[in-house]
């Protein structure tokens, strides 16, 4: 979804803020206002889905990825399943060693510790505007935090927002219809476009084959309906697989672990 569809206004939602981060408590569905930093930052769903929305496409962050938005991109969050969020603000220091757009990495379980001791509760005693760590305890902890998402791969839960109307007519399709198995001739059909243009397209503006990018689409429904509290079996004829094996074996794939695993842990393992 791209980021010029207005979320819902945000309702429900317990928050506390503080200069270098915060966390968010959500309910399934929750978003954030449309908004740009002027610093780069972390997110982290500690449990739930988080998806990220900006002009360039949707980024899904389930319980074992961290996602990054540099400063100044204009995004929304929202959340899917009961979500706890953690935000990590990046110095420009620090920040100028991930990518200059918006990625996701896989969270090995050093990155997710040092995340929820940045984010963790507070001691409200302490009289501190954020987590009670010394100053240098906290820039050891970024610097680890930095340099093991630095080592981590980028991982392939980005769907990439089509530009040439043709693409994105099939996207809204798709978008509402996960599940649809029409072939990449069949939908060009229905819009009036040939397939070979729209295999060019795919490749060229989005970098990808269009089974790819449906892949990418469905893995992204099936993380939201997993959230939500759907079975393997739903999620595959939901997501459009013609049985769970092929639904389990690509979300393996992609997310590292199955689905029952995903669903039922709900913080699967890196």
């Amino acid at each position: 979804m791209p980021v010029r569809r207005q979320p819902s206004p945000s309702t429900g939602a317990t928050s506390e803020i503080w200069p270098s981060g915060g966390r968010h408590l959500w309910p399934s569905g929750e978003a954030s206002a449309v908004q740009s930093h002027a610093r780069g930052h972390l997110v982290y769903a500690a449990s739930g889905v988080l998806t990220v929305h900006t002009e360039g496409g949707t980024s899904v962050a389930p319980a074992n990825r961290v996602a990054w938005t540099p400063a100044d991109f204009t995004h929304y969050h929202r959340a899917h399943g009961d979500t706890d969020m953690r935000i990590v603000f990046l110095a420009p220091s620090l920040a100028r060693l991930l990518p200059d757009r918006p990625a996701v990495f896989l969270a090995s379980g050093l990155a997710r510790e040092a995340l929820l001791a940045l984010t963790g509760p507070r001691d409200d005693n302490s009289g501190a505007e954020e987590p009670s760590y010394r100053r240098s305890a906290r820039s050891r902890l970024l610097r680890v935090l930095v340099d093991e998402l630095r080592e981590a791969h980028e991982q392939p839960l980005h769907l990439p927002e089509p530009r040439d109307d043709r693409l994105q007519a099939i996207a809204r399709m798709l978008y509402e219809t996960p599940g649809d198995t029409a072939t990449l001739a069949e939908l060009g059909k229905r819009i009036g476009a040939g397939t070979r243009t729209l295999s060019r397209l795919f490749h060229d503006e989005l970098g990808m084959t269009f089974y790819e990018w449906r892949t990418q689409l469905r893995i992204c429904h099936a993380l939201v309906l997993l959230a939500d509290g759907h079975d393997t079996t739903h999620t595959a004829y939901a997501c459009g697989w013609a049985n769970p094996s092929g639904f389990i074996a690509a979300f393996t794939n992609i997310i590292g672990t199955t689905p029952g695993r995903y669903r039922k842990s709900g913080r699967p393992t890196a």
